[in-house]
């Protein structure tokens, strides 16, 4: 059942969920995100393990979520120096949503897939 909303309600919704996408913009934020849920990692490791990623892009993205308060960045005093990253107790509170997303995009995937599969049938 749609849920009705009075115009305050939705005019709050809607800044919320416009406050949520402008933290979480992008393609990588959660990527990176769900990465760093195995453990803290270098940048190289997380360059490999998002594969399409420029460096560039990276540390852009790194030091975003750093200033949201998703992430740390540990600098140890090494030769070379060696750097991690690590998540924050605070990037917990996106594990509703993280879930939500991917089970969705799964779902998404089988009925995209189910549909092509019903297409190629029909135009065979």
């Amino acid at each position: 059942m749609k849920e009705t909303h009075s115009p305050e309600a939705c005019k709050e919704s809607i800044g919320a969920v416009r406050d949520t996408l402008y933290v979480l913009s992008g393609k990588w934020k959660l990527p990176i995100i769900i990465a760093l849920s195995a453990g803290p990692q270098r940048f190289k490791e997380l360059q490999r393990a998002l594969e399409d990623i420029t460096p560039k892009v990276l540390s852009k993205e790194l030091k975003e979520l750093e200033l949201n308060d998703f992430l740390i960045r540990k600098v140890y005093d090494t030769t070379p120096v060696t750097v991690e990253y690590e998540l924050t107790p605070y990037s917990n509170s996106l594990n509703d949503i993280i879930v939500g997303l991917r089970n969705w995009g799964m779902q998404h995937r089988k009925r995209i897939m189910s549909k092509s599969r019903k297409t190629k049938l029909l135009t065979a």
